[in-house]
């Protein structure tokens, strides 16, 4: 039997609720039909946004939403999404299927979708394509207040009241779509843009995301930081130039290329997928050694800004749009990633799940005026409990590999949080797509009860949430535990993502 030995006395890092953040861009029907219909639609609204979207994400308690790239933050010019919205310039999504983009969904619009969210803000500025003038007039236009030109115009465009940014993006994926750069040249770029980026509130700093590596690419994550953070501190700087490092990684079961159908795989698929979603925890380890040499302290967070599955776009859709299905393989890809992110916890800062809604890994689908919750959407409500807590020192033994002759995988990932009121958040993956798994849970203290226990699973790997069945795959109540003076004994179905609650 595996055993999992949890010392409560012994807290380590604080899990930053912005971990459990979420990425919005302009793609397919992420923002258009799946966040944003307009003030003239049937479909239920406010300002535009779906009422129902809009419900269902304040469940999740989204942190911070990142917007409006991606690929598409280094060829937006901001001004084109200000005013009057019959007056707004049209132009081509070039990078994802070449359709219109009128902007009708613009900065006024994204503050007022994190008002409603109550989310913190993360808008990432295009460096790409954009000048150093465009992106400072932007900050000037979102952040001043008092009498300049673009808080003028901000006031003109009905907004008299300054918005706030809590994180603020200096380009986005600048060793490929953002500008093909070279890890030195994007470095300087990102000293001279940056000085730009002014705190004109100074009560509530900007804090400052400088791009960085691709997968594994740890030759960039070298590169940057010796040109844009080293020898770079000042007194009045103490980050440096930069307060977080990005760093994306998607799941690609059959390659980039290739990809893989997000609905019909065999068992080799299955473990093939969920050891490259393992695969995060050598990519954040691997990189933040990097960063340690140059920030011995952690000053610096990690910002694992786009993350998740990516498969082949559903049949039938644009394939520009990366619409894709989200199965229970999708489930335990959420929950494998996040307790990933907890244990490294005193690096990981930010993180954003790709994307909200209708593309690649989403917690929403819609069609119409109909809307589904995926099953990542279920784990990440799960999950929310861990966000603002601190991260408990744990140990797994006695965990079985299991997998195909080629890939191997542990059966159970777990990591454990304790937040401000002494409620422990407990949660399991059983990766097995055969068997239960039998887990003793041991405390270091004594009389501990379970207050709640979910779970999200289903006994077939391919099962989904469609309009025609949307709760196939749904959190429901757990109890298949045990509770002793020793511990808390626990069996866990096969495909299953568990979450349990104890206090003394």
């Amino acid at each position: 039997m595996a055993k999992l030995i949890i010392n409560e006395e012994n807290k380590k890092s604080r899990i930053e609720p912005e971990v459990y953040g979420h990425f919005s861009e302009h793609l397919g029907r992420c923002i258009y039909e799946g966040i944003y219909v307009g003030d003239h639609s049937e479909i239920p609204n406010v300002n535009g946004m779906r009422t129902d979207v809009v419900e269902a994400l304040k469940e999740l308690k989204v942190p911070m939403l990142r917007w409006p790239g991606g690929c598409f933050a280094d060829e937006y010019h901001w001004k084109d999404g200000i005013g009057p919205r019959e007056n707004r310039k049209k132009m081509i999504n070039t990078h994802w299927g070449g359709v219109v983009e009128d902007n009708s969904f613009g900065t006024h619009e994204y503050m007022e979708l994190c008002r409603q969210l109550g989310c913190k803000t993360y808008v990432n500025g295009n460096l790409g394509s954009g000048t150093v003038q465009e992106m400072s007039e932007w900050v000037e236009y979102m952040t001043f207040d008092g009498v300049s030109p673009m808080a003028d115009l901000r006031k003109a465009n009905g907004h008299a009241e300054p918005w706030r940014i809590d994180f603020f993006g200096v380009g986005n994926e600048n060793w490929g779509c953002g500008g093909n750069m070279t890890p030195e040249f994007y470095g300087n770029e990102y000293r001279r843009y940056q000085t730009y980026v002014r705190n004109y509130d100074k009560k509530n700093p900007i804090k400052k995301v400088c791009c960085g590596a691709n997968v594994d690419d740890y030759f960039w994550t070298e590169g940057v930081l010796k040109t844009a953070f080293a020898n770079t501190k000042e007194e009045d700087q103490q980050h440096g130039f930069m307060d977080y490092l990005s760093l994306h990684y998607y799941v690609h079961p059959e390659g980039w290329k290739i990809k893989g159908s997000s609905t019909d795989f065999n068992d080799e698929v299955w473990y093939k997928t969920l050891g490259k979603a393992l695969y995060m925890d050598e990519l954040v380890t691997r990189h933040g050694t990097i960063m340690d040499y140059y920030d011995p302290e952690k000053e610096i967070g990690m910002c694992v800004d786009e993350w998740g599955s990516w498969y082949k776009a559903e049949p039938g859709t644009n394939p520009g749009f990366l619409y894709q299905q989200n199965t229970i393989r999708d489930a335990l890809i959420a929950g494998i990633t996040l307790n990933i992110f907890n244990k490294h916890s005193d690096r990981v800062k930010i993180a954003a799940l790709a994307q909200m809604v209708n593309v690649l890994q989403a917690v929403l689908l819609t069609e119409g005026g109909q809307m589904i919750k995926t099953p990542t959407y279920h784990v990440m409500h799960m999950y929310r409990h861990h966000q603002g807590a601190d991260l408990l020192e744990s140990a797994l033994s006695g965990v079985s590999e299991i997998g195909t002759e080629e890939w191997q995988v542990p059966q159970i990932t777990e990591s454990v949080s304790m937040d401000q009121d002494g409620v422990i958040t407990i949660t399991l993956n059983n990766l097995s797509i055969e068997a239960a798994a039998d887990l003793e849970i041991q405390f270091a203290g004594r009389d501990y009860k379970v207050t709640e226990a979910r779970i999200v699973t289903d006994a077939d790997m391919h099962a989904m949430n469609t309009f025609e069945a949307p709760e196939q795959v749904k959190e429901s109540d757990f109890t298949d535990y045990t509770v002793s003076p020793e511990g808390i004994r626990v069996t866990m179905p096969r495909n299953s993502v568990i979450a349990l609650r104890v206090r003394k």
